[in-house]
């Protein structure tokens, strides 16, 4: 598995949600991770960042866990941030960011982190 930079948008201390499961995972498998909450400091002993313009290296993977009346908002850092791909996680359909990364050129999929983690199946395809 190639290790990725992945930002973790809408990160959780949480250890019920499943974004913060997800960190936990995504850590175990290696991955540089960037969680983003603008409230919190600490998710898992990692640092979080308030702002996605905040971020200032390059990122393979936006994972989705915040809805899409959140994401709506975000749609333009998202673009600016150009990941790899964004991983719409189970209730984070958004029809308008769908749209806007197709625009831009940006792969996106509609699946879990946390299957894709366990299946082996999280690795991005060469193109």
């Amino acid at each position: 598995m190639k290790i990725q930079t992945v930002v973790v948008l809408g990160a959780s201390d949480k250890p019920h949600r499943y974004s913060y499961k997800a960190v936990k995972l995504l850590t175990k498998f290696g991955h540089n991770i960037i969680p983003i909450h603008p409230r919190l400091s600490k998710v898992n002993d990692l640092s979080v960042i308030a702002n996605l313009s905040d971020i200032n290296e390059t990122v393979d993977t936006l994972t989705l866990y915040v809805g899409s009346d959140r994401s709506r908002l975000l749609v333009d850092k998202i673009i600016q941030l150009k990941p790899g791909r964004v991983i719409f996680n189970p209730g984070t359909e958004s029809t308008l960011l769908a749209e806007k990364l197709s625009k831009a050129g940006i792969s996106f999929v509609h699946d879990c982190t946390l299957i894709m983690l366990e299946s082996h199946k999280f690795d991005i395809p060469d193109t």
